[in-house]
């Protein structure tokens, strides 16, 4: 037992890797391949991937919306975590990085259940509910800009059913959070942001310290 989250060193991840995460070889090889990238940090560690896929199976999830999809990472582990009928709706503005996700989508052979959209994903998320989409998604992943997480949040949570989840990336920032020092656009959006969530009555919530910090809410 400990009254608090224990400290996570190199050796301790790696010993937790080796003895919980079971990644497939083709989700490996994606990882390799984005650690290649400049900006290869934006993607999600291999065990907060195995705990969404353990969510999207949690929660039966057949229909996802994934705001921010980079190279594929978490588009794919949440896929290969639905039933084959299941769909995922992947909202992204780069067609540059989204190439990499193609590739990887049809190794994983979950091509089929993903649908890319290309563009401004609020002006997209809009279409969306205008299309009467409410309340039709079983679980949203918001992984892009930080200024406008409040703004995806609010759709997603039109858009989730009751006792459906939206999981939001990066709350804790590599702990800027929590640095009154550190004042940039990005950390004092995501500040405003936790502060919002702690307080929303229509979702039961949950801060994970895992990956760079992930929150889990399920609609009420």
């Amino acid at each position: 037992m400990s009254a608090k989250t224990i400290l996570m060193n190199e050796q301790l991840v790696q010993y937790l890797r080796k003895n919980s995460v079971r990644e497939p070889e083709v989700l490996i090889e994606l990882r390799e391949e984005t650690q290649k990238l400049p900006n290869s940090g934006m993607q999600i560690s291999p065990e907060q991937g195995q705990l969404m896929s353990m969510l999207v199976k949690l929660v039966s999830a057949r229909k996802i919306v994934e705001i921010g999809t980079f190279t594929g990472y978490s588009s794919t582990v949440m896929a290969l975590a639905m039933p084959k009928e299941g769909k995922l709706i992947a909202f992204d503005i780069s067609e540059e990085y989204t190439r990499t996700a193609r590739i990887f989508w049809k190794k994983a052979g979950v091509d089929q259940q993903i649908k890319l959209v290309l563009g401004n994903a609020k002006e997209s998320l809009k279409n969306f509910l205008q299309a009467g989409e409410q309340e039709s998604i079983d679980l949203a992943f918001i992984d892009a800009d930080k200024t406008s997480y409040i703004e995806y949040y609010e759709c997603c949570l039109q858009l989730i059913r009751p006792g459906g989840l939206i999981l939001v990336d990066n709350v804790l920032w590599g702990g800027q959070v929590a640095d009154v020092s550190s004042q940039n656009k990005d950390t004092e959006a995501l500040r405003v942001f936790n502060s919002k969530l702690s307080d929303d009555q229509r979702v039961d919530l949950c801060m994970v310290p895992i990956g760079d910090g992930l929150t889990i809410a399920r609609k009420r």
